[in-house]
């Protein structure tokens, strides 16, 4: 008999409801075909985090919460750290990255702004104002030894003028020994980076913040550094991009046989978050450098997380290749790279909780 053989007989049919997931079918299909590759070994899992999916909702977009960080309102805790400047590609690779800070709410450092300093040749390369906007953190970058070079030629002044006409919010200064001394065509320092650090401190009117180039700093010259009145410090932790190991590579085998293990020297982003909070409780009031960059190996989301709800300063984290390898080519590869990096971290915010 039919359903409607027997709603003409008086009988009242319930029909069964209707399903609207059209592709349940072939998602079953892949849950059994790709079931045993999906098993995670206990070894594995990351215990960093407490997982907590019971006390919240999946997050909204741009829920993440606006926070003050150099001065200015950013709505993401990630900064884009400087990236080599002076290439055919630095057009390219720095409009991106100072469009994506705008959509994002993100601060930014430029690569190495060495040439800017006696030629604007290749200033459109570096001149991103228009595209970050007013409203976010951009900051102008020269060596340690450019800056001892301009001390002793008595020509600070061209410091100045270099951010003046990025419009930059500041100068990051990049602390580079190793490098210097493994680069083919480096520079040698005639006197000791924090007495340069301080001279440029003295003599310029805005934020200046210190960052080492992958290997990393250590208790002393964190201590140091946390006594001046510096905008920030950025790690650069050892773990990313190691400059002392490229230099390497660029060199003659000589060199690299004798000086290979100088890369493996150094200190990770999670070392320098327990010795930056070890020296706040040690410092107390002498500290005048309230904020900090992590940088350094962060490969993700999870580790950008885990590190900025560790460390007791005011802190973002900080990424430079994983933007440069999305950075060289359309605008749209990297925004999809770092809206999915943001999505991530509303989704950490709302179930992980970081283990004591």
């Amino acid at each position: 008999m039919t359903i409607m053989d027997r709603k003409l007989k008086g009988k009242i049919i319930s029909t069964p409801p209707i399903d609207n997931d059209p592709t349940a079918a072939s998602r079953k299909q892949d849950h059994i075909e790709l079931a045993f590759q999906s098993q995670i070994e206990n070894g594995k899992l990351d215990q960093r985090f407490y997982y907590e999916p019971l006390f919240q909702a999946h997050p909204e977009r741009n829920s993440l919460n606006q926070f003050s960080f150099l001065g200015k309102e950013m709505r993401c805790p990630l900064w884009v750290s400087s990236m080599t400047g002076g290439t055919a590609l630095a057009n390219t690779i720095n409009h991106n990255l100072a469009r994506a800070c705008k959509d994002f709410g993100m601060g930014m450092g430029l690569g190495s702004c060495r040439q800017l300093l006696y030629s604007d040749e290749t200033l459109a390369d570096f001149d991103v104002r228009n595209q970050i906007g007013d409203d976010l953190p951009l900051y102008a970058n020269l060596g340690i030894a450019q800056l001892e070079e301009l001390i002793a030629d008595n020509d600070l002044q061209r410091v100045n003028d270099l951010v003046h006409k990025l419009r930059a919010d500041g100068l990051i200064i990049h602390v580079n020994p190793f490098q210097e001394w493994l680069q083919p065509e480096g520079d040698r320092f005639k006197i000791a980076p924090i007495q340069t650090i301080e001279t440029v401190l003295n003599f310029v009117n805005f934020p200046v913040i210190v960052k080492e180039v992958g290997q990393g700093m250590g208790y002393h010259s964190l201590k140091a550094l946390l006594q001046l009145p510096l905008a920030a410090v950025d790690f650069a932790a050892n773990g990313g991009t190691n400059f002392s190991k490229l230099e390497l590579l660029r060199s003659d085998s000589l060199k690299q046989s004798i000086y290979s293990q100088l890369a493996y020297v150094g200190h990770s982003a999670e070392e320098m978050v327990q010795l930056c909070n070890r020296l706040k409780e040690e410092l107390g009031d002498k500290i005048k450098c309230q904020e900090i960059i992590i940088s350094g190996g962060i490969k993700n989301f999870l580790d950008g997380y885990y590190l900025i709800n560790s460390l007791n300063f005011s802190c973002i984290y900080g990424q430079a290749s994983a933007f440069l390898q999305h950075a060289r080519g359309s605008y749209e590869e990297l925004y999809h790279y770092v809206d999915a990096q943001v999505q991530g971290l509303e989704l950490a915010n709302a179930f992980l909780r970081i283990k004591d």
